[in-house]
This record gives C-alpha cells, structure tokens and sequence, in this order.
C-alpha cells in the first residue's frame, strides 16, 4: 500500500525509467510547454520576465528558453496574451522606439494586451540595462521592430 507521504505516491520515479500508476496526467490547456511553465512557477512577487523578439540579444546570466520556429512564430503578442491568463502582472516596459517604428494598429494591439498595467516606456538603451534583473527569457520569432517586453508580477 502507497502512502502519500511517500515520493513515489504522486508519481515521482520508482526505479529508473519507471512511474507511479498516479503519473496519469497531462496539461490539456494552456501553456503546454515545459521550460516556459518552469519560468512561471518562479515568477513570483515583483520578478521580472523578459518576452523578447528573434533579435533579441543573449545574456549568459540569465535563463533563456527559446521557442522561435520560423519568422513570427511565435510573436510576442501571442506570448504576452498566453503568460497574462496564467500569471498576475502589475506593471511592463517597452522601448519608446516600438512608437516610433510600428504602425497604429500594431500599437494598438499591444495596448490591448497590456491593458491594465502600468507601462513605462524607455530608451531601448535603458530597457535592455534592467534584463539581467529578469529571472528568465522567452526569446519568439517575432520580427516586429523593439517589441520586446518585460513584465513585473504583482
């Protein structure tokens, strides 16, 4: 008989290569990804998280995972959207240059999907000075012009 106090009991390895019969379940929604759900669950009261574009520089200090396929596959809107319904946000930045190289509707776009946080806008220059405070990075295939964002959780 299987106690629950034990590791095994919630479907941790018995032996090497094989799982407890209670290991059943599987993500069905949501973000299904595992390294970006391992960023989320440390994402915690005012860390910050990086969503950046396909030419986005590295920093060796910091976790990255990367899930670009091909151009704007995934975009950072399609990230933003997915992390905002799984985790509390309080406040985001973004390069002043995403206004001065993006058109209208996608300007609008992103206001939509920061609808409700405080948002301060920033020299490109200053924005990438505050990633190597970020616990993690989710670089996209987004080829949109200075749409990086980093989010701060509430």
């Amino acid at each position: 008989m299987l106690r629950l106090t034990e590791p095994r009991a919630f479907g941790f390895p018995i032996e090497r290569g094989r799982f407890c019969r209670y290991n059943s379940a599987m993500l069905k929604t949501g973000i299904l990804n595992p390294h970006v759900l391992n960023l989320l669950a440390r994402f915690r009261h005012t860390n910050m998280l990086v969503i950046a574009d396909r030419g986005f520089p590295f920093w060796p200090q910091i976790e990255t995972v990367d899930i670009s396929l091909v151009d704007d596959v995934p975009t950072v809107l399609q990230v933003l959207h997915a992390l905002r319904q799984q985790c509390v946000v309080g406040k985001a930045w973004m390069a002043k240059e995403f206004l001065k190289t993006n058109d209208i509707r996608t300007q609008a776009s992103f206001a939509t999907a920061l609808k409700g946080l405080e948002v301060t806008r920033e020299a490109h220059v200053d924005f990438k000075q505050r990633v190597p405070a970020a616990i993690g990075l989710i670089r996209t295939g987004d080829t949109t012009p200075y749409a990086n964002v980093i989010l701060e959780s509430a």
